[in-house]
C-alpha cells in the first residue's frame, strides 16, 4: 500500500510537470501544488538516512527470462542501474542500506515476481518512517524491455534494446544506447539521453520540472521535450516533428530539418538557438517580446511586421534584430515556429 501510494504521488507530480511546461503562466502555481506531495515522499524515503552507522544487507538472484522478455523494477528510496548483457538471464543484485539500528533492514522486503516472459521487482516498506534505502544493479538480456521507477533515487539504463521507460520523482534519469526509448521523466533531477531512438519509428518524450534535459544523437519521428526550470539541449538530432517547452530555461537545437517537418519551440524567459545542418528549406515564424531575432542564414522576409525592413531584393542576412518575424529559407518545405517572451532567438548554420 505504501509503495502504491508513493507512485500515485509520483504520477501526480509528473503530470503536473507536463501541464506546467505547456502553460508557462501556471509555472508558479503548479510547483506550489506539487511541492508538498513530492516533499513528503522524498522526506519519508530519506528520513534519517545520514544519521548513525551504515548498516547493509545484500540480496542476489538470477532468473532465466528469454531474449524478448520484460523486466520492471520499482523502488521507493535508492538508485537503480540497469545494463544489458549476453545470455537469457536476469541478474538482480541489491544492497539495503540503513542508518543506526540494523533491525530496520528487516522492515524492507525485496519482492520478485516471475511470470512467463516477465520479471517484476519491487521494494515493500512495512515500517513507518524507516531509514532504509535499496540500491539495485540489474543485468538483463540485450533485447529485453525495461521499465524502471523510483521515488527517491537516480536511474540509469544502458544498452537495453527493448522498449525502455524510466521515471523518477527525486533523482537523475540517464539512458544510453536505447534504440526503443519511449519516455524518460524526472520531477527533481536532470534527464540525459544518448544514442536514443523512438519505439518503431514513433514518438519519444523526455521531461523534467527542476532539472535540465539533454539529448544527444536522438532519432525519432516525433520528439517531445520539456523542462519548467531547466535548460533543454538537443545535439545531433534527427526528427520529423519537434516540440520543446521550457518556462525559465534556454533551448538549443542542433540537428537536421526534414522536408515537410514541423518544429515548435516555446520558452518563456530563455534564449532559443537553432544550429541547422544544411536544411533544404523552411518557413520561420519567430517572436520575442523583449528579445531580438537574428539569423546567419539568408532569409526571405515576409509579413507585415517585417516589411519595413526589407531591401529591394527582399532578403536580409545576419544581423536581423526584430521582435517578430515571418521569413522563408530555401524551398520553405518545413515549418519552424519559435516563441519566447524575454529571450533572444538565433538561427545559425552548422
Amino acid at each position: 500500500m505504501r509503495l502504491r501510494l508513493s507512485f500515485v504521488l509520483a504520477g501526480l507530480a509528473l503530470g503536473t510537470a507536463a501541464a506546467a511546461a505547456q502553460e508557462p503562466g501556471a509555472h508558479a502555481a503548479a510547483r506550489e501544488r506539487m511541492a508538498p506531495a513530492v516533499s513528503r515522499v522524498a522526506t519519508h524515503a530519506y528520513q534519517g538516512r545520514d544519521r548513525g552507522q551504515d548498516q547493509t544487507e545484500r540480496f542476489s538472484r538470477k532468473i532465466k527470462l528469454g531474449r524478448d522478455g520484460r523486466v520492471s523494477v520499482q523502488n521507493i528510496s535508492g538508485d537503480i542501474t540497469v545494463t544489458a548483457g549476453g545470455g537469457d538471464e536476469v541478474s538482480i543484485e541489491a544492497v539495503k542500506h540503513a542508518r543506526g539500528d540494523q533491525s530496520q533492514l528487516a522492515s524492507v522486503h525485496i519482492d520478485v515476481d516471475e511470470r512467463s516472459g516477465r520479471v517484476d521487482v519491487r521494494t515493500t516498506h512495512t515500517a513507518r518512517n524507516d531509514r532504509v534505502s535499496v540500491d539495485f544493479t540489474v543485468v538483463v538480456p540485450a533485447s529485453a524491455s525495461v521499465d524502471v521507477k523510483s521515488v527517491s533515487g537516480n536511474l540509469k539504463v544502458t544498452g537495453a534494446h527493448g522498449v525502455v521507460r524510466a521515471e523518477s520523482v527525486s533523482g537523475n534519469v540517464t539512458t544510453a544506447d536505447t534504440p526503443q526509448l519511449e519516455n524518460a521523466k524526472s520531477v527533481s533531477g536532470d534527464v540525459s539521453l544518448s544514442g536514443a531512438a523512438a519505439v518503431s519509428d514513433g514518438d519519444l518524450s523526455a521531461s523534467s520540472v527542476s532539472g535540465n534535459v539533454i539529448a544527444k544523437g536522438v532519432r525519432a519521428r516525433g520528439l517531445d521535450l520539456g523542462s519548467v526550470s531547466g535548460d533543454v539541449t538537443i545535439t545531433d538530432a534527427a526528427c520529423d516533428r519537434l516540440s520543446v517547452k521550457s518556462v525559465s530555461g534556454s533551448v538549443e537545437y542542433s540537428g537536421g530539418i526534414s522536408k515537410g517537418g514541423r518544429y515548435e519551440i516555446n520558452s518563456h524567459s530563455g534564449d532559443v538557438r537553432l544550429v541547422l545542418a544544411n536544411p533544404a528549406g523552411f518557413e520561420l515564424s519567430a517572436s520575442s517580446f523583449s528579445g531580438s531575432i537574428r539569423s546567419e542564414l539568408p532569409m526571405t522576409i515576409g509579413g507585415d511586421a517585417d516589411r519595413r525592413d526589407r531591401g529591394d531584393a527582399g532578403h536580409r542576412r545576419g544581423g536581423m534584430n526584430n521582435h517578430s518575424m515571418q521569413a522563408t529559407y530555401g524551398d520553405g518545405s518545413a515549418t519552424v515556429t519559435v516563441r519566447t517572451f524575454s529571450g533572444n532567438v538565433v538561427i545559425a548554420k552548422r
